[in-house]
């Protein structure tokens, strides 16, 4: 109770929605917990009087709290103080006190129990005792490896399917787990050699086996090309040795090679229109396909397409390719595509960590008056966040693995910068699409142990535990612009905030939380990866820090977030399982609310799972000795998280249940219930949808029937023709869309187009599909590399 300067304050006034209720705050060393008891009722019919209710309770853990904002009362003012929360979960509260040291007081004490703790071991996850059923539970054990790699048709005996376990990583070089799945003409000296080609060690691994076809999605860091073309013949080695574990020439009668107009009501694969017919808008994921199949150096044929019938094996780039570009600059890059000649390159323009930050703050402020206000949110900032847009696209560069692995009977190798962010994101949800198995309960529950916890997706950094100083302020300190070294400094933007000091307490709450805290200190593509994560040597640590007073400290105590390193990347992959959920509410065994409550449980820091970046500094932490696991929550509640509406057959002849299911990505939608409001109040009057599991939700996904407003769609170009995520596609032969130059032998290669016969023939799929539309459209060269500079700050 070091930390807490006042532990209990009565007559606290809690103000939520714009209603008001009186009671007494609480501050214990892991919670702030508000009681209430609700007001009685006079008489009952028998004459007695009674409460209404129990008491009730609000508990907030600390590590949830994104803002804390404190307003002393001014000076000759009956306005009272407060103190406004805004939290990760979208709760959003302002407490009012009716003293002003009292609300300074419960200030600092929450300030000193969330930013200044030090290390993870004072989280509340190595306090916490469960109760029964939980404590019965133990969620460490749950997730096995070996015997999902066995499910999957691979084990460490049996290499028929073309692949082996290897324990190369039983140190932790790579940052992955230790059992990596690699092809088994691949031997450990190869690996060892390859995974010096990839950042941080990260090399091609297996993360999917499709059960039918033996394709496979693998996952990397990217390559360590730079500017003089580097390349590795063990990592050239290892991608051929990955796209040839199957072969092309399995039957085209197998289930999955059905066109995508017999496997799911939303994968419409429609043909051109007969010639003089009046032409149409195409599809953008024929398009995709179209542009990946013709850059793939096989010719088209007149007849039928026939699924399956040729691979194109992928290597998706995940990030925008100026950013790849980028990265080049510095010793990093993308494959230079002369010496992969037996693949297709895809970019997919999907945006680093540092824009995700920002949308969601921006769908934070659209919502930020949810404590004194009960009116709608601003549904123009709204629709200005671009937050629809990311899940969009995540959606889409799924959408666009999984047909390739099902319905084209392909390889994908996927990768963005190192390999843990937007990786985790495409790799996870191509999963999902694909495999049945990981739309129930206990297999998503595998699929996050695999594809986040496993493959090194950094939690500790994206969410912040340990908060920031810069999420702390005093309101009217902010406005006089004190040089308080506690009070942290104003944004540029804000300088009109002063304004706001001569308005009513409730009323001027709209500069509350506009003080800008989004670092770009270190603006690269990159999820990070300029800068280093492991443990430096205490020599450059001291000579790295912010100034001479830091040599002193005990290391234990140096640990703090920064902000420039959080994102929303697993909160982004939950509300894009919802878009999925919500379209196909039969096709996934868990509700709504598992989601909504993973979600919370990834912040409130109760238990130990996403506590570390890695598996290994789990292991070196003994977390699963000194905490409970997260899954003993849900599996003890299992009941509770339940889908009524489930329907486990699965038969790819059967409309409606099959094994493939796609994204609709022109339809996503706000999760209203993860924002703490409702259906029409986020997506619109009229046009609310029915709610999941209902009779009505399960109807609309058989009859294909949407009902929802098109809020922000698919990307679309100045004349609303639909775009995709897609910006640009490579071969060794050619290059169509934004792609990067790279060195070349070969004559007529010009700024990313390898051979001028392609562009008569790929004319038409490039202006339907938008590829290069949207980021650089309208810029000039100046412009380029200006943001190539902010890129590489």
């Amino acid at each position: 109770m070091e930390r807490t300067r006042i532990a209990k304050v009565e007559d606290v006034k809690l103000v939520r929605r714009g209603e008001q209720v009186e009671g007494t705050l609480h501050l214990t060393p892991h919670h702030l917990i508000f009681c209430h008891t609700p007001p009685e009722s006079l008489f009952n019919t028998n004459g007695s009087t009674e409460p209404k209710s129990q008491p009730r309770e609000l508990w907030i853990t600390y590590p949830i709290i994104q803002m804390c904002t404190l307003r002393p009362a001014p000076l000759a003012s009956r306005v009272p103080s407060s103190i406004r929360l805004r939290c990760r979960d979208f709760t959003f509260v302002c407490f009012c006190f009716t003293d002003d040291k009292k609300a300074r007081d419960v200030y600092d004490s929450i300030k000193a129990w969330t930013c200044k703790l030090g290390k993870v071991e004072k989280l509340y996850a190595f306090t916490y005792q469960p109760q029964t059923p939980e404590k019965d539970f133990n969620g460490w054990d749950f997730y096995n490896a070996r015997r999902e790699w066995k499910r999957l048709g691979i084990s460490e005996k049996d290499s028929d399917r073309g692949w082996r376990i290897s324990k190369i990583n039983a140190d932790y070089t790579a940052g992955l787990s230790t059992l990596l799945p690699v092809p088994s003409a691949i031997s450990d000296n190869t690996l060892n050699y390859a995974g010096r080609y990839r950042s941080r060690v990260r090399l091609p691994v297996l993360t999917y086996l499709h059960p039918v076809n033996n394709c496979s999605i693998t996952r990397s860091s990217q390559p360590l090309v730079g500017v003089r073309g580097n390349r590795s013949i063990q990592d050239e080695k290892l991608l051929l040795a990955i796209f040839s574990t199957s072969h092309s020439t399995s039957s085209y009668n197998d289930t999955t090679s059905i066109p995508r107009s017999q496997q799911s009501p939303n994968s419409s694969a429609s043909a051109s229109p007969p010639g003089g017919a009046h032409p149409t808008v195409p599809d953008p994921e024929t398009l995709e396909d179209q542009m990946i199949s013709r850059t793939g150096g096989n010719e088209v044929s007149d007849g039928p397409k026939i699924y399956g019938a040729q691979q194109h094996n992928l290597i998706v780039d995940a990030r925008p390719t100026v950013n790849a570009l980028a990265m080049q600059a510095v010793g990093l890059g993308s494959e230079n595509m002369d010496n992969y000649r037996f693949a297709t390159k895809a970019y997919l323009g999907i945006d680093n960590i540092h824009v995700m930050r920002d949308s969601l703050n921006k769908v934070f402020d659209a919502l930020k008056e949810s404590d004194i206000t009960p009116l709608a949110p601003n549904r123009e900032a709204l629709a200005r966040s671009g937050w629809l847009k990311h899940i969009a696209g995540i959606l889409d560069g799924a959408a666009l693995i999984a047909r390739q692995v099902a319905l084209q009977h392909s390889h994908v190798l996927i990768h963005c910068s190192d390999g843990w962010d937007r990786t985790s994101q495409l790799s996870a949800m191509g999963q999902l699409c694909l495999d049945p198995f990981y739309r129930t309960l206990e297999g998503y529950i595998t699929l996050v142990e695999k594809d986040w916890l496993s493959f090194g997706h950094m939690f500790h950094h994206r969410s912040g535990f340990l908060s920031s100083e810069k999420w702390f302020s005093v309101e009217n300190e902010r406005i006089g612009g004190t040089n308080d070294s506690h009070t942290p400094r104003t944004s540029l933007g804000n300088s009109g905030s002063a304004g706001h000091a001569i308005e009513n307490a409730f009323l001027s709450a709209k500069g509350f939380f506009n003080k800008d805290n989004n670092s770009r200190e270190s603006f690269v593509d990159s999820d990070g990866e300029l800068q280093s994560y492991d443990q430096s040597p205490p020599s450059k640590k001291a000579s790295s820090g912010s100034g001479g007073s830091n040599k002193n400290r005990d290391p234990q105590d140096k640990s703090t977030t920064k902000v420039k390193e959080t994102s929303p990347v697993f909160h982004q992959f939950l509300d894009a399982t919802y878009q999925l959920l919500y379209h196909y509410p039969t096709r996934f065994e868990f509700n709504e609310r598992f989601l909504r409550r993973l979600l919370y449980h990834l912040y409130s820091c109760q238990y130990g799972t996403f506590l570390y970046n890695s598996e290994k500094e789990r292991v070196e932490s003994r977390v699963s000795d000194k905490t409970r696991s997260v899954w003993d929550y849900f599996l003890s509640r299992r009941e509770q998280f339940l889908n009524d509406q489930y329907d486990a057959t699965i038969d790819d002849n059967v409309r409606g249940s099959e094994r493939l299911i796609l994204p609709v990505t022109g339809e996503v939608r706000w999760w209203s219930e993860v924002f703490g409001r409702t259906d029409a109040e986020m997506n619109g009057l009229g046009l609310a949808a029915p709610p999941l599991g209902s009779a009505a939700s399960a109807r609309r996904e058989r009859s294909g029937e949407r009902g929802v407003r098109k809020a922000e769609t698919r990307y679309q170009d100045d004349g609303g023709v639909p775009t995709s995520v897609l910006t640009g596609v490579e071969t060794a032969e050619q290059a169509v869309g934004a792609v990067p130059p790279v060195k070349s032998s070969s004559p007529g290669l010009s700024n990313g187009t390898r051979s001028g016969g392609v562009g008569n023939k790929l004319a038409a799929g490039v202006a339907g599909l938008g590829i290069g539309k949207g980021k650089g459209k309208g810029k000039s060269p100046a412009d380029l590399e200006r943001e190539m500079e902010v890129e590489m700050q």
